[in-house]
């Protein structure tokens, strides 16, 4: 891909979706893009999407186009987790301003 808004995690098989994007937040632009993504899985067993989940993707743009570099997964609890531990952070002033640093 080219552009970081044209980047999906949406995959076909065989004409059938295995992974349906939900929804994305462009978290980063620029060289390394960061994106959050919402989605399902299809159940290879049941031919049933599974309960929707969270993946964190880092890419790099090299000779113009980006790549996957990094990814992690969250499952609800390891969503609420880093929700309520990033908001504890964030309300005890803990975090800095992106903003002051640059």
């Amino acid at each position: 891909m080219e552009h970081v808004d044209d980047i999906t995690i949406a995959f076909e098989e065989e004409g059938e979706v295995v992974i349906e994007e939900l929804d994305k937040v462009i978290i980063q632009k620029g060289a390394w893009a960061v994106i959050l993504f919402r989605y399902q899985e299809r159940s290879r067993k049941t031919g049933e999407f599974l309960a929707p989940k969270a993946m964190l993707r880092r890419f790099q743009k090299t000779k113009g186009e980006y790549r996957k570099r990094d990814s992690m997964n969250f499952s609800k609890d390891s969503a609420t987790t880093l929700v309520k531990v990033l908001g504890e952070w964030l309300e005890a002033g803990l975090l800095g301003d992106s903003e002051a640093e640059s």
